[in-house]
């Protein structure tokens, strides 16, 4: 039984408090004197001995030893009486009203995008109530850990954002399982209470809508006209018959992009937004896949991935999906302000995180990260000392500058290069006129950029891993519309040669967001290429398909060799 008790506890979760408002409201547990109260009925009496054994049983400094001890707190709190099972007048245990409803829940977890088995697991068998007094001792902890299991998910996802990427740096939102639990037995309707801890976003309620009505529409979803290589006019290919019937043109088996289904391409991305070039890249396909999500898996995925976001993103906030190349200003979550953006390549990924705008630089030195110093700097400077006169760049060591024609080049290489490189504010500063920073670990943050071509490319992977935007001065105006001593014309007043620092006075939350699924206000549905693998690499994890995760998306273009953030 220690066994079993053990691995039950392992499966709760960690702490946040749970009011009944919504899920917004929860608030910080305060540290509390610690109380356990003795049992008072046979069957607490058993609860009590077996959390006892796993709690004294498990090592110290493990994380079988804190869930055990927080489990062993929660009932010992309540006299180690069961929450969730009922002893009747005849002697028979019963389930509780509340802990029949949660059942229920668990057995409709698909329609959350949740898989059922991960609750309904084999402690949990309602046939086990005729059971002696440790089977029902193990199904009452059973149950409880399945309860704070789907709380946990409805708030956080099935899966850790770490094990897809290390770049998805997204921090998990505590609940307060003794009073979450307290309150579901309490409850005569637990299902809300519970719904109040998945995301309210607008998006995530309009995915998991059309979830439930995917089943339904499934007969007027086309089939998703599959990726393949970059497509120019004259090539042939097996999809051009599927495009043309997506384009509407007169049905054809021929595998030639000829001139008409150019000149349909061409009126589609002008619709689009897209570059109209007539090439069919990996924006183009996943623009043809839009309108409706194509998948089952890709609507599950997008909502494991709202869960992950914080419950609140904040009144006036930024937003930038990295998969849309698009930045918003969102207030009360409506579009202010949008505009387009590059973002990192395949190789230098932009990371996935919240944080906060807290500074404003008009005139920025570039601070040259150490990868790139030591990755393409270094070995030019060796090359050439005057390199770094010519890009407009200090050489520093101690903080203090070096003419690079007083080092002995002969003792540097890439590997020990002891310099810090900087580059002065100017017309080819590779952040162009302005940044706006959100410290943070990654070292990412938005800025301008001297390379305005790149805006034009549907595609638009191309940085080292920050954000360039492509209107730097109107997206400053709409980012400091609740500034009084801000605006577009006083920071331009600080052009100039010398670095100024801005700071507002309220921070401005900033999500860098990793959704290929966007909802817009009229329901629609729009695709987006999967850029960096995330989204088929989550989908092979949640195990919704046993295809092996393509490889990420190539990039279809080439951008200009460039030094830049």
């Amino acid at each position: 039984m220690n066994k079993v008790l053990v691995s039950l506890v392992a499966l709760v979760a960690t702490t946040l408090v749970v009011s009944p408002g919504s899920a917004q409201q929860l608030a910080s547990l305060e540290t509390s004197r610690i109380v356990i109260a003795p049992p008072q009925s046979a069957l607490a009496r058993t609860i009590k001995s077996g959390l006892s054994a796993a709690y004294y049983g498990a090592r110290p400094d493990t994380r079988a030893h804190e869930e055990a001890q927080r489990l062993y707190f929660l009932y010992g709190e309540r006299h180690f009486e069961p929450i969730w099972l009922a002893e009747q007048a005849n002697g028979t245990v019963t389930f509780s009203p509340a802990a029949t409803k949660i059942i229920t829940l668990f057995e409709n977890a698909a329609s959350e995008g949740l898989d059922p088995s991960d609750y309904l697991t084999p402690q949990i068998d309602a046939a086990r109530l005729s059971g002696d007094g440790i089977e029902l001792a193990t199904l009452e902890t059973a149950f409880s850990a399945a309860t704070m299991r789907y709380a946990d998910h409805l708030h956080n996802g099935r899966i850790d954002p770490q094990s897809i990427s290390t770049l998805l740096d997204l921090k998990r939102k505590p609940i307060n399982e003794a009073a979450l639990l307290e309150q579901l037995a309490r409850s005569n309707d637990p299902a809300a209470i519970l719904m109040q801890l998945e995301p309210q976003h607008r998006e995530f309620q309009a995915l998991k809508a059309a979830l439930a009505n995917f089943e339904q529409s499934s007969a007027a979803r086309p089939t998703p006209i599959s990726d393949g290589p970059v497509l120019r006019p004259g090539n042939s290919d097996a999809r051009l018959p599927a495009i043309r019937a997506r384009l509407e043109l007169a049905a054809s088996t021929s595998q030639l992009y000829d001139d008409l289904t150019v000149d349909a391409i061409r009126s589609f991305q002008k619709g689009q937004g897209l570059e109209v070039d007539g090439i069919i890249g990996p924006a183009t396909v996943a623009a043809l896949n839009g309108g409706v999500a194509t998948r089952r898996e890709d609507i599950i995925a997008n909502m494991e991935r709202w869960r992950w976001m914080p419950s609140d993103l904040g009144d006036f906030t930024v937003f930038v999906n990295i998969p849309e190349f698009r930045l918003s200003i969102l207030r009360n979550g409506q579009e202010e302000y949008t505009t387009r953006v590059v973002v990192g390549t395949t190789k230098n990924q932009t990371p996935i995180f919240s944080d906060s705008i807290r500074h404003v630089v008009v005139n920025p030195y570039w601070n040259v990260p150490s990868s790139i110093i030591r990755g393409e700097i270094a070995p030019a400077i060796l090359r050439n000392p005057g390199y770094t006169d010519s890009h407009n760049m200090d050489l520093l060591y101690n903080g203090a500058t070096v003419s690079p024609w007083q080092v002995d080049w002969t003792q540097v290489s890439p590997s020990n290069f002891p310099f810090r490189v900087r580059q002065r504010p100017g017309a080819g500063n590779a952040l162009g006129q302005i940044k706006f920073l959100f410290p943070n670990k990654h070292d990412v943050y938005l800025h301008d950029t001297p390379s305005k071509s790149l805006f034009a490319r549907s595609y638009r992977a191309f940085s080292h891993g920050c954000v360039r935007v492509q209107n730097p001065m109107e997206f400053a105006d709409a980012l400091m519309a609740n500034e009084p001593n801000i605006s577009r014309a006083s920071l331009e007043s600080m052009f100039g040669p010398s670095e100024r620092w801005v700071n507002p006075q309220k921070q401005i939350p900033v999500h860098l967001a990793y959704f290929t699924l966007r909802v817009e206000e009229d329901g629609t549905i729009r695709s987006f290429g999967d850029l960096y693998g995330h989204n088929e690499k989550l989908i092979a994890a949640m195990g919704l398909d046993a295809i092996e995760p393509p490889a990420i998306v190539a990039e279809a273009e080439t951008a200009p060799r460039e030094l830049s953030p």
